[in-house]
């Protein structure tokens, strides 16, 4: 790109985006003091709270916008991609193919579920899909993704964002609570923690509650409800491209504007799958690993800023019930749904 094309976007875009870094560095500073807050929960509760105080209101919903936006939509899918290096196809396999058949039972059953209660309560069909998918498989991640796939508009993405966000910050201070009422071991804590929890860092701070066996098996159960973002993305791709085919049929398809049909799988789907293959043949280092997790972590941390910098709470709390009420039986859903799956894999 020209650099008399470049800045004028550097203009438009450097306010939102120095300003995404900046509470970016804040969230991990204060991760770093009180650490059994999930950096991400974080990222998104500064977004709230720079886009309902007077102060930062203004700017939130002005000169950095487009920054803002830019974080939400674009470095998402950045840390999308880099996700797939935390995958490791002979640990998912390694689980067994009771584990296995069991984890996808339960996203197939908490995403349908899911679904049919916010059709219930007359929630719009593309918020509908999008609070399932961000429930039944990895929270805020699956959401862009989903959104990517669909064609929904980023703005739209901003309440399930918020939703998963603060049922999987619920999570971390109610499960733990759970363990010794249902007398759990530390595996099956990790395994109900790991089937359960939408976010990964999540995920993290709730099973360390219970020690390093219980954490050891929550990210691999985790992990493995990630690998099914590639198939569920390829199914609503495909979906939606039979969706244009009849649109077109009919004279009414919503193509892009050069005519074409949007993809099956967008290519930063596609890169996660390319990052799981490199992970699985032991292609990074260990040391590269851990760069790119940290690089991941500041990419999600920071467009989950952009993200939550969208919301305002009025508006939330005039449109958001009944959204909030399949959120909360979602949550209740996937954990049912996960306790059984647990106890069953390890008895």
């Amino acid at each position: 790109m020209p650099f008399n094309s470049l800045a004028p976007q550097l203009s438009r875009l450097g306010p939102g985006l120095v300003l995404s870094i900046a509470a970016t560095g804040l969230a991990f500073a204060i991760h770093t003091v009180f650490p059994a807050v999930p950096a991400m929960t974080l990222a998104v509760a500064l977004g709230l709270l720079s886009a309902n105080i007077p102060g930062t209101a203004v700017l939130t919903a002005g000169r950095a916008r487009p920054g803002l936006d830019f974080a939400g939509k674009h470095l998402m899918r950045a840390g999308i991609v880099l996700l797939g290096l935390k995958v490791s196809m002979a640990d998912v396999l390694g689980l067994g193919w009771l584990a296995l058949l069991l984890i996808a039972g339960v996203v197939l059953v908490s995403f349908a579920g899911t679904y049919g209660l916010a059709r219930l309560l007359r929630l719009p069909g593309e918020a509908a899909l999008l609070i399932a998918t961000g429930f039944s498989i990895c929270g805020a991640s699956a959401i862009g993704a989903m959104a990517a796939v669909r064609r929904i508009k980023h703005q739209n993405t901003v309440l399930p964002v918020a939703l998963v966000t603060l049922c999987g910050t619920l999570a971390i201070g109610v499960l733990p609570l759970l363990m010794h009422p249902l007398n759990l071991d530390p595996e099956q804590f990790g395994a109900w923690t790991g089937a359960s929890v939408h976010d990964v860092g999540q995920v993290v701070a709730t099973a360390q509650t219970a020690g390093t066996p219980a954490l050891a098996i929550a990210v691999v159960v985790k992990l493995t409800r990630v690998v099914l973002l590639a198939p569920v993305a390829a199914t609503a791709g495909l979906h939606q491209r039979i969706l244009h085919v009849r649109e077109r049929a009919n004279g009414a398809a919503r193509t892009e504007a050069d005519g074409r049909f949007p993809p099956i799988v967008p290519l930063f789907v596609v890169g996660f799958l390319a990052m799981v293959a490199v992970r699985s043949l032991g292609w990074v280092p260990p040391t590269g690993l851990d760069i790119a997790a940290a690089v991941q972590d500041l990419l999600l941390a920071t467009a989950l800023f952009g993200l939550g910098s969208a919301v305002r709470i009025r508006t939330l709390i005039h449109t958001g019930g009944r959204a909030v009420v399949v959120a909360l039986g979602s949550w209740l859903l996937i954990a049912s749904l996960g306790l059984g799956a647990a106890v069953i894999m390890i008895r």
